[in-house]
């Protein structure tokens, strides 16, 4: 089939504010693995048609560890996606990544524990590469286009994904931090693995909310709230930037992940 859109955003639902995103399409995808978080919105983004998923639904309604990632996942592949930028909020584990600030994540830590984590269950046996697990032609449009903004962001990033829905302990987030992570989240893994397998281009930029608990900083949740508006601001900023930099040609690892990944 045609591609409907060869850029898809994933991220949290108010990111698809119809004043910035003019919906063209809705798609209703099936899947083999079940139904994805959301409709796929096929929209126009100052001139650009991209594919938008709300990550937990309409309304926010699917916590992080029920998030059907690999239905997510293979529905963008199936209408012609090959890139994804992805967007999570994230709590800091270093001094300096201050609420406000962007990660351009390059690592990530696995810390899930019961996760649909691949597309090969079986008998297919495929072993992807994620040395590096984000695009690299990517990251480098996004760090330019961040910098370029004059956005508080930092280059790069290890995120450190927990099952939650709970907030780390204490202990745990203090564990994080010698595990020299830099952010932790819940969303990370296993989308962007399922990606790399996909073939699918696929960063995250991360968006500071607050201190995560290793940190005596006491954080009220209008704090927070008005911290994830100037960051929504900040996405769209990114958005407009970025997306005119996408080529259409793809030179990247990304493109051919499974090359020598079966046995």
């Amino acid at each position: 089939m045609e591609a409907k859109a060869k850029v898809a955003v994933i991220g949290g639902t108010g990111l698809a504010d119809p004043k910035v995103f003019r919906t063209l399409e809705e798609l209703d995808v099936d899947t083999p693995y079940g139904k994805p978080s959301d409709k796929i919105k096929i929209a126009d983004f100052n001139g650009t048609h991209v594919a938008f998923l709300a990550r937990h639904g309409a309304g926010h309604t699917i916590p992080p560890h029920k998030i059907n990632y690999r239905a997510n996942i293979h529905a963008l592949k199936s209408i012609g996606v090959e890139r994804i930028i992805s967007f999570s909020a994230v709590g800091s584990l270093r001094e300096d990544m201050k609420p406000g600030d962007a990660v351009v994540l390059d690592q990530f830590i696995d810390m899930t524990r019961h996760r649909q984590l691949t597309f090969y269950d079986g008998p297919k046996v495929v072993h992807i590469s994620a040395a590096d697990p984000f695009c690299p032609d990517m990251r480098r449009w996004a760090i330019e286009t961040v910098k370029g903004l004059g956005i508080p962001f930092h280059e790069k990033g290890t995120y450190v994904c927990i099952e939650g829905p709970r907030f780390s302990t204490r202990a745990e987030s203090l564990l994080w931090r010698n595990m020299h992570a830099d952010v932790v989240g819940m969303t990370l893994v296993p989308e962007a693995q399922l990606a790399r397998e996909a073939e699918i281009c696929y960063i995250s930029v991360a968006s500071v909310t607050d201190y995560d608990v290793w940190a005596e900083k006491p954080v009220s949740a209008a704090d927070i709230i008005q911290t994830m508006k100037r960051n929504e601001d900040n996405v769209h900023r990114i958005l407009s930037e970025m997306l005119p930099k996408v080529k259409e040609e793809r030179a990247c690892i990304c493109a051919s992940a499974l090359k020598e990944a079966e046995l």
